[in-house]
């Protein structure tokens, strides 16, 4: 899961060429384990100078281990003591700072040592209610407990399977949804990390994902999170408040708490959700996603990833709730289509056009997504298809270039049918045979044979014919320069090649004999050698060996490419 490798990268758990590494100081280690004192201001002195030189620390010297765990062993025995607030964000700060080595969570990852952080976290049973919560973190150091107890857990439930079962045994997740009812509008950290807390639950734990839709109705609750966070006002069944032309970008810390949600609900939504969420709340969530979509953040950015998690998490949702995304009214300005709002089409495009621009992207996980999205919402919603089509697939009336030679985004599809990566290829192949309504004939007028091979072979298309889903019957029209050009144009490569002169033109037959029995002997020499394999097409479409082709018998064979 891309979600879990991009989390630790951001928070910088796991840096494998950190720059800057602050040494180890292990005097300062060993006084602190071997400190017998109450005195808190002692305390706090020690791991005052220990953090401030080991706050950017995140490779350790193997050889201070045993020192770093027992370090760990201290901290938890005077967080479990009654000190102040101020000794126990230091001591947490130094905990947090250890809990980057996964090798020294020994202490931390036991049942005594997660309850003492989810005390301090106050997630102790998930029994704290809100009017409690509000008391205690009035003051800002308390506040900072909270704070630096989560963050301590975010790391040893990353770093320490033993701690995730831990938290499965002392029901942190129990704990984290109650903090999430009471507290959604509390401290903008506290809900931060609950929220990426609940999200490293549910990922590294898949077992608990059915417990906290169906017992703790997570979804529902994150749903409402992110309705606070992103001032979701409803008019309308499935239908939010448009958004003010003159809106302000999503604030860069509610736009922080949003995408923890997401993910989150990526998670919990990962199976099939239909018999346990209901329809009508996952069609509350596609609004929410519309709502999202169509707003901006501070940053072009931290757009783009918001808009990147939207579009994950409706990659998880029944393809029947995508509806709601253009069955809103259409304003003024707004684009349209067939009465639709096409609007967050038209946004979902601009973006999978802006991964496909992007130099050196992951295509696996930043494209495919929203490719994928828009494939299934092109499939079942005809509405969506078509409009799609005049935006990526409009009539054709350039044919004296290659298909995918451009910067049309029918080029840059085009260019993606043959990528190395067969994920992106495929994905890429998949949306424009859709768009085309799963007819080879249609597709290759858009791509060349040569470029739609891989999707014919996969699919069993290779002698023409239609998919299994059923589309509509409207009919496509031609442009009056493809009709008079499509004579002349090359089926493989998709254009209207210059005249080329023929090589064979000037030899006699003798000449013309000796060549072709030159190939045939090539052909032979290559197949026995087995570096090819002459191959041939059966009738129903698929490939096969030339010679197993050659036995079929030829009668009756297909010469139609309707179903």
């Amino acid at each position: 899961m891309f979600y879990l490798a991009d989390w630790a990268e951001k928070n910088e758990l796991i840096v494998d060429n950190c720059r800057m590494l602050a040494k180890s100081n292990p005097f300062v280690i060993r006084k602190h384990f071997t400190l017998q004192t109450d005195n808190e201001e002692d305390i706090e002195r020690l791991l005052h100078q220990y953090n401030g030189e080991n706050n950017l620390t995140f490779t350790f010297d193997p050889k201070g281990e045993d020192l770093r765990s027992r370090l760990c062993q201290g901290l938890l025995t005077v967080l479990g003591r009654q000190v102040g607030p101020c000794c126990q964000s230091t001591c947490l700060e130094t905990l947090r700072i250890l809990s980057r080595d996964k090798r020294v969570l020994g202490p931390v990852g036991t049942r005594e040592g997660m309850l003492v952080l989810a005390g301090l976290a106050r997630l102790r049973g998930g029994a704290e209610g809100g009017d409690s919560m509000q008391r205690e973190v009035q003051i800002e150091e308390k506040e900072r407990v909270v704070v630096e107890a989560l963050k301590c857990l975010c790391n040893v439930v990353f770093n320490s399977t033993a701690a995730q079962q831990v938290g499965v045994d002392v029901h942190l997740a129990r704990g984290l949804c109650a903090r999430l009812h009471a507290a959604r509008t509390g401290r903008h950290e506290v809900g931060l990390f609950s929220l990426r807390l609940l999200f490293l639950l549910s990922a590294l734990r898949p077992d608990i994902r059915g417990a906290l839709r169906r017992e703790l109705c997570a979804v529902g609750l994150l749903k409402e999170v992110l309705e606070c966070t992103l001032d979701v006002r409803w008019v309308g069944p499935y239908e939010v408040a448009p958004l003010d032309p003159q809106a302000l970008p999503i604030p860069a810390e509610d736009n922080e708490r949003a995408m923890e949600a997401l993910k989150a609900l990526f998670n919990l939504t990962l199976s099939d959700t239909s018999d346990e969420d209901g329809d009508h709340q996952l069609r509350l969530i596609t609004a929410v996603m519309r709502h999202l979509l169509m707003q901006k953040t501070q940053a072009e950015d931290k757009t783009e990833e918001a808009h990147s998690h939207a579009i994950n998490l409706l990659s998880n949702l029944p393809v029947s709730c995508l509806d709601v995304l253009i069955d809103v009214p259409v304003q003024g300005g707004q684009e349209e289509y067939s009465g639709k709002n096409m609007d967050v089409v038209q946004v979902l495009l601009d973006f999978m056009e802006k991964r496909i621009d992007k130099q050196g992207a992951n295509y696996k996980e930043g494209l495919t997504p929203v490719l994928s999205l828009l494939t299934e919402g092109s499939r079942y919603h005809r509405e969506i298809r078509r409009y799609i089509k005049t935006q990526v697939l409009p009539p054709l009336k350039e044919v004296k270039v290659r298909p995918e030679i451009g910067s049309a985004i029918r080029n840059k599809l085009v260019r993606l049918m043959t990528h190395v990566d067969m994920g992106v290829k495929q994905s890429a192949a998949e949306f424009l045979f859709v768009l085309c309504k799963e007819n080879v004939d249609n597709l290759l007028k858009y791509t060349g044979y040569g470029n739609a091979a891989g999707l014919l072979v996969a699919r069993g298309l290779l002698a023409g014919g239609r998919g299994e889903t059923k589309y509509s019957d409207d009919e496509d029209s031609d442009t009056e320069e493809y009709k008079s050009a499509k004579p002349f144009i090359n089926p493989i490569t998709g254009h209207v090649e210059e005249p080329m002169p023929n090589p064979i033109e000037e030899m006699t037959e003798e000449q013309k004999e000796y060549e072709a029995q030159e190939l045939v002997n090539m052909f032979d020499k290559l197949s026995r050698q087995q570096l090819i394999r002459p191959m041939g097409v059966r009738r129903d479409g698929s490939l096969a060996p030339l010679e197993e082709a050659l036995r079929q018998p030829t009668t009756d064979s297909c010469s139609s490419d309707s179903d």
